[in-house]
């Protein structure tokens, strides 16, 4: 129930969702063609044993040495070196505000694999190439100066690359719909959430939980309110007693008993009008209120509608066929009469009713 829940706040707020993913789509749109172009450019270099060492014990500790990732990591530092990389900005004669501002360096160590990567990203790709190569190559040879068991080499020098790293507009176009769908979701459902109308949760406290009809003071309220605005028209109001619903109420689970109340209520809606008012005035009395209805068109309606209840209620998922006795009455509305009053005259002829068909049970003759 709450997925259908959700899914009819969505497409109750379907444009906010479609609103929410055109910004965020042309957000991510201006931001790719007025954002300033971000270049790459990648050296990689290969380390590995002196070429000049035989093949023996040195050699394949040094083979050990290298497995173990300690050489790897230290050669990454002399590329992340400070010193060298000030020395390496001041030989190429750029600026050092620019740089620190604009272009950003990074060393990675290739996972299973003796490879470092230099990379360098900044406006300018020829910029980020010369940096990247000669960083490298300036890195390289004070490494070269310091440890001979092991060889440092250029493997791939950087290129200038054919397109920005940043913005990409498709890949940003994608982001920013999958983004807007997700927060236009989440939007329509908070204000769908918010929107809802005051009078459905006053709605939802007036029903009956079992019979999913109206209960008892709502009802009342109803048949003050169809007073009060229509004062001079016809108004009926038919009671309807299930005898034998009392003991069911107290054996049945309440599920079964639950299909049992809404089979009855499923009867009465199609036997009434779809103006015609239905409560659950006790545990075996409904309520019904008839607007705009004499009282001889109200007493066929009722009388029709106690017949359609004395048919056999099948409860098809358990198995089990209930037999119910209906009394039925009906009351009609008389200038300046109050709704209690209505009540009370409706009440008083269902007793009646009962008391009747008891009498004419009691002086049958018996057979």
């Amino acid at each position: 129930m709450e997925i259908k829940h959700y899914l009819r706040l969505l497409q109750r707020g379907w444009w906010i969702v479609v609103v929410t993913t055109l910004g965020a789509l042309i957000v991510a749109l201006l931001f790719s063609y007025l954002a300033t172009p971000i270049y790459r450019a990648s050296a990689r270099f290969a380390v590995s044993p002196d070429a000049a060492l035989a093949v023996s014990r040195d050699a394949i500790t040094s083979l050990d040495t290298l497995d173990k990732r300690s050489v790897i990591v230290t050669y990454a530092e002399f590329l992340n070196s400070t010193r060298i990389y000030n020395e390496t900005i001041q030989s190429l004669q750029l600026d050092p505000e620019v740089m620190k501002r604009d272009y950003a360096i990074t060393t990675a160590a290739l996972p299973d694999a003796n490879i470092l990567e230099l990379s360098v990203e900044g406006p300018d790709p020829s910029v980020a190439v010369v940096v990247a190569n000669t960083l490298g190559q300036r890195a390289v040879s004070e490494i070269k100066e310091l440890y001979q068991v092991f060889d440092i080499s250029m493997l791939d020098p950087a290129v200038i690359p054919d397109e920005p790293v940043r913005p990409q507009p498709l890949r940003d176009s994608a982001l920013a719909i999958a983004l807007g769908l997700v927060i236009g979701a989440a939007l329509a459902i908070i204000v769908g959430q918010a929107q809802t109308p005051l009078d459905v949760y006053r709605q939802r406290s007036a029903l009956d939980p079992v019979s999913q009809v109206f209960n008892r003071r709502y009802f009342e309220r109803v048949i003050d309110e169809e007073i009060a605005t229509s004062p001079g028209s016809h108004l009926s109001l038919g009671m309807v007693q299930l005898d034998g619903l009392q003991d069911l109420i107290d054996a049945l689970p309440q599920t079964m008993l639950q299909e049992l109340l809404r089979q009855v209520t499923a009867i009465l809606r199609k036997e009434l009008r779809g103006n015609d008012i239905i409560g659950r005035w006790d545990d075996v009395i409904f309520s019904i209120l008839l607007p705009a209805t004499p009282g001889m068109a109200a007493s066929r309606t009722m009388e029709r509608t106690r017949q359609a209840l004395q048919k056999p209620i099948q409860l098809e998922d358990y198995g089990e066929t209930i037999y119910l006795e209906p009394y039925v009455s009906v009351a009609t509305y008389q200038l300046g009469e109050t709704g209690t009053e209505l009540v009370r005259r409706a009440e008083h002829d269902l007793e009646l009713a009962r008391q009747g068909v008891e009498k004419r049970i009691q002086t049958q003759p018996a057979e």
